[in-house]
Order: C-alpha cells, then structure tokens, then sequence
C-alpha cells in the first residue's frame, strides 16, 4: 500500500518575507514542479500552507479555477487530494495535464528519447550541423558558426506572432528537427513529457527570452544547444519520477476552460477547497509569456487561435480587451472601482496619454473586477457548503501609478456575493517597477456558507 506524503518535512509557517525570497521554490519541492513553470507562479508550500490551515485531507476536493501550470494541482497530488484544476491558456493546460501524469516508466522514457534525440543528430550532421554541447562564447571568443543556406523555420502566420529575436534562426533550426523526429518516432507512452521537457529548455535555455519579470529579449544568442539541453531535461524528469511513483494512483482532473464559466466542465456541489492565484490587473499580458512555446508546440498557429485563447480569459490588460466586451457590468454599482476607474482616466487626460491602449486602462480596469465578479458568481453553485477558499492576489499601480487594491476589491466583491471573509493575509511585499514602492501580495481568505441561490 502506498504510504501517505508526510507534511512534517516541510516548513509549513505561513510565509511573510518581502521581495522573491517567499516565491522561490525550495529545493524539496521542484520534483514535477519545476518541469515547467511560470516565472511568477506562487510556490507550493504556499498551497501547503493553506492545505494545513483548511485542515483538508484525502477525503476533500480541492479546485483551483486558475490552474496555470499546476502548482495546486501538483502539490495536492503528492499529498494525496483529489483536485480539479480550470486553465484557458493551452500550453499551460498541457503542463498542469504532464506534471501529475507520473505513469511513464522512467527508464523507458529516458531510451526513447535518447533513440529520438540519436535519430534527430544524425539528421543535423547530415547537413552539417552540430548540436552545440558548450556555450559559444568564452573569453570573448565568438566560434565562427556553420550556417545552411536554408534553415527551417516557421509559417509566415507563427512566425508574426513571436517576439522578435526571441529565438535565433539556427536554434530554431534545431528544435524544428528534433520536433520532427518526436512526430516521426511517437510513442505516446511519453510524448507528452518529451513535449513538455522541450517546452522548458525552451524558455530557459534554447530561446533568447528572459524574465524580469516581463518577458523580453535578452543577448541574442547566434546558437545554442537544443538537443543536448532537452535530454538533460529528460533525465531531471526521470529521477523525479522514480521517487514519485508512491502518489501515481491520484489522478487529478484538468479542464481546459473559461473559469468565468466553469458550471460548463464543474459539477454542482462537488469542491470543499479553493486555493488559487488568478491574474492581476496590470498590463501583464499572459500570453506573450508563453508565446514562443505555444507557438512552437503547435497550441497557437495564428492570429485567429491566440485571439480566442485572449477572449477566454478573464481581461486583466488592455491587449486583450475585444469590442462587446461587458464583464464591467458586473461592477457597475461598485463605487470604489468606479472611482479608480475615473482616477485612471483623469491622470490620463492630466499626462495628455492619448494611445489607444492608455485610453482603456480605466475600461480594463472594471473588466477585470467584472470578470473575477463573474467567476465568484459561477463558482457558488459548485462550492460545498462550508467549502474554504484562498485567493492569491496583489496590489498594482500599473495604471497610470493608481493605486489598485486588489485583495480589498476582491474581498468586498466576494461578500456582496454571499461569501464570508475571514481574513487577509500577507504573503509577501514586492517593489514596485514604477512607483519602486512595496506592494502587498495577499491570500484573501472565503468561506461560502451555503446559502440559496
């Protein structure tokens, strides 16, 4: 029988740090974790935390309605509760999917990938090409590269929707062929995970992205290895999944969905937990953040594609407001968030900002509390009776430096909705990019009692 995931290993007192140091993942928690995962994301032991204070145990379900790459979904697993996770985003749907699939035998998917990644090589020699193993540039000596005269490279349509320089023209060569060669060799017993090992090496390695905690472009990079980075990836995956294999037998389910309407894929009457970080208002867009994975991975091919994953999510920046539009009315009779709203349009019209993107940072604003309105409303109808929920969130000042209170607006959102709330809590405190003052990050703590709707 396997054993329960012991808890008093871990460091559960709840975390008040300021800056990174109460994001970071801890050295005990990246096995799965860590396989791919949001710059930003909130940490495990902060769902552990929460796991603790909601006293749940195995006979609990726990949701998280903005599941991003897993983390809840994860950690309930490894500690043996059934979850339920909600994600709009593809690519980050697929992550939370791969890493609480702990089936593959490790030792398997560590041959297939080396038979792949042998296949694909040899493909790259043929044309004279090496999958570089060492860093091209040492002591300020640049190695001189053996370009093709025709690298692959995208469709016209997905190459438009990358950041420029994001990946250079011969790492983008490389990955190409050795995702034609996973095509050409599937096994499906691990192509998920060889997928999304190749989605990690990605970002942090092949690609010239880096996170500050926007996405941008970094030093370009004329070459990098690509095959060589992604098998390590695989082997790190390998020895996670020898020492999970106790917890494979609880399979979370993951929807992909609009968590502003999860009565489509939720069943009534069937969460006791909620423990989540939905986005923040801000001008984040999500999207550019997994951009070149989602393009490369075939989630997004087009305009059309990256503009309906944009409408599935809840608006929190102005790329991604569509005409008709209306989760603001949900907020309409709010008169704290009409009047940040009219502060942000006032400061606009003082600074004469005149874009088309500036003058809908107050619209975005109420779409925003709007949509979280509309999610806190669909979500009753799936909470127990009693059922506990944690809100990760955060103050902003993106707009135009208003002050944004989101831990505040949510709570008093949530109680004209029938929710109790319990408490606030400070998780950490972060500097500000454009004011460099400390803003909150905070759990906002529920409880839905019950009541008829």
């Amino acid at each position: 029988m396997a054993k329960e995931f012991d808890l008093s290993s871990y460091d559960l007192t709840p975390q008040r740090k300021t800056g990174g140091e109460a994001n970071k993942l801890h050295p005990q928690d990246r096995a799965a974790h860590d396989w791919y995962r949001f710059v930003l994301s909130f940490p495990p032991h902060l769902v552990r935390d929460y796991i603790q204070r909601f006293s749940i145990n195995s006979n609990h379900r726990v949701m998280d309605p903005f599941c991003g790459t897993g983390t809840t979904i994860v950690e309930c697993k490894k500690n043996r509760i059934p979850s339920v996770g909600i994600e709009a985003n593809p690519i980050a749907h697929f992550a939370s999917q791969v890493k609480s699939d702990w089936t593959p035998d490790p030792d398997g998917l560590v041959e297939h990938a080396c038979h792949v990644a042998e296949k694909a090589q040899a493909d790259l020699r043929s044309s004279g090409i090496e999958d570089e193993t060492l860093p091209l540039f040492q002591a300020g000596h640049q190695r001189q590269l053996r370009l093709q005269p025709r690298l692959r490279t995208l469709p016209d349509e997905s190459l438009k929707l990358l950041l420029t320089n994001s990946i250079s023209p011969l790492p983008l060569h490389k990955t190409l062929v050795l995702l034609d060669h996973l095509k050409q060799h599937c096994d499906e017993r691990y192509q998920k995970h060889e997928m999304l090992a190749l989605a990690h090496a990605l970002v942090h390695s092949i690609s010239n992205l880096h996170f500050g905690p926007e996405v941008g472009v970094g030093a370009i990079k004329q070459d990098a290895p690509v095959i060589a980075t992604w098998l390590a990836g695989i082997r790190e995956m390998a020895d996670d999944l020898r020492g999970l294999e106790d917890t494979k037998g609880i399979p979370p389910v993951i929807h992909h969905a609009d968590s502003r309407r999860m009565l489509d894929v939720v069943e009534p009457d069937s969460i006791d937990a909620v423990i989540t970080s939905p986005p923040y208002p801000n001008e984040k867009d999500y999207t550019r953040t997994t951009r070149l994975e989602s393009v490369l991975l075939g989630f997004i091919r087009n305009k059309d594609d990256l503009r309906a994953l944009k409408r599935s999510l809840v608006r929190s920046n102005t790329r991604g407001v569509y005409k008709g539009d209306d989760d603001d009315e949900w907020v309409s009779a709010h008169p704290e968030i009409q009047r940040i709203a009219e502060a942000i349009e006032a400061r606009r019209i003082e600074l004469g900002k005149t874009s088309g993107f500036e003058r809908l940072y107050g619209k975005v604003t109420k779409l925003y509390f709007g949509g979280m309105a509309r999610h806190l409303s669909d979500l009753r109808r799936v909470l127990r009776p009693g059922a506990q929920l944690a809100y990760v969130v955060g103050d902003q000042a993106s707009y135009l430096r208003i002050m944004i209170r989101t831990g505040n607006l949510l709570a008093g959102i949530a109680e004209s909705l029938g929710y109790e709330l319990i408490a606030i809590d400070l998780f950490r405190t972060r500097l500000a990019t454009a004011t460099k003052e400390q803003l909150r990050e905070e759990v906002v703590r529920l409880r839905w009692p019950g009541k008829n709707l």
